[in-house]
């Protein structure tokens, strides 16, 4: 079986296979702060997902997968509707991939390759594997790491409003009304987020918008809405925004550069 429900109990580490393959179709869903004993890939050909490690969040639209080495701590989280692909390896399989959370480019290949395992049965004799798998690690080392991420500050003063803003979906204020909703001045507001993510607050602002553009962007919403969503001024303003950001008009960075 690798085809599973939302509903469907699932451990990786309760299978002994080389490799695990599942596919899903999820909407709203949070996996929690949890570790595989096996190292995983993580892929959403449709939608986009977003995913959190060691104080760090980062964004998965279906340009971009997640390797995420055995062990590592991590959160999966989908706000629309995902089609949900991920691969599980035996750690003997990732002895010689390099320990540590890679952000990649999916081309058709990688893409193709990380399709058919998704699919595979989890019976399948090891032998009929090894070529497939062999490839994909050969892509898995090839493929660019381009890193969509957001530090996030752990200051107790900033925590009710981080949950909200990520429980709420709400927009990113500006300085001076997250001066007004913590309850500190901007001067303290503007030191910590120095201090905690290594940017300052209006930095962080801009990339929490553009992470935040690109989720919207790959759940199918149009520009003038996303622009509309994230209080641009207008949709030339969001499309000069983004960018100056990735080097890409939306489109064409959501469509992968084709």
């Amino acid at each position: 079986m690798a085809l599973i429900k939302q509903s469907t109990y699932f451990d990786a580490d309760d299978i002994e296979t080389d490799v695990i393959g599942i596919a899903a179709r999820l909407g709203k869903h949070d996996s929690g702060m949890h570790r595989h004993q096996k190292a995983q890939l993580l892929y959403a050909p449709q939608g986009c997902m977003n995913i959190t490690l060691s104080g760090m969040r980062c964004v998965l639209p279906p340009t971009r997968a997640a390797w995420i080495p055995a062990g590592t701590l991590h959160c999966a989280e989908m706000y629309q509707v995902v089609e949900y692909r991920s691969l599980y390896f035996d750690p003997r399989l990732t002895a010689h991939i390099e320990d540590r959370v890679k952000i990649i480019e999916v081309n058709p290949l990688l893409q193709a390759l990380i399709e058919r395992m998704a699919f595979w049965r989890w019976d399948k004799p090891t032998d009929s594997m090894q070529l497939t798998h062999a490839l994909f690690f050969e892509e898995l080392q090839d493929a660019r790491e381009t890193c969509l991420s957001l530090p996030l500050p752990s200051d107790r003063r900033l925590s009710a409003w981080l949950n909200a803003l990520h429980l709420d979906q709400q927009n990113a204020p500006s300085l001076k009304v997250l001066s007004e909703q913590v309850g500190a001045s901007s001067k303290t507001i503007s030191r910590l987020f120095i201090r905690e993510t290594g940017m300052p607050y209006q930095d962080w602002r801009q990339q929490w918008r553009l992470l935040k553009a690109i989720e919207l962007l790959s759940a199918g919403l149009q520009v003038n809405d996303a622009a509309y969503r994230l209080e641009f001024s207008s949709d030339s303003a969001f499309i000069a925004f983004f960018k100056q950001q990735t080097g890409q008009t939306p489109l064409y960075y959501i469509r992968g550069g084709h």
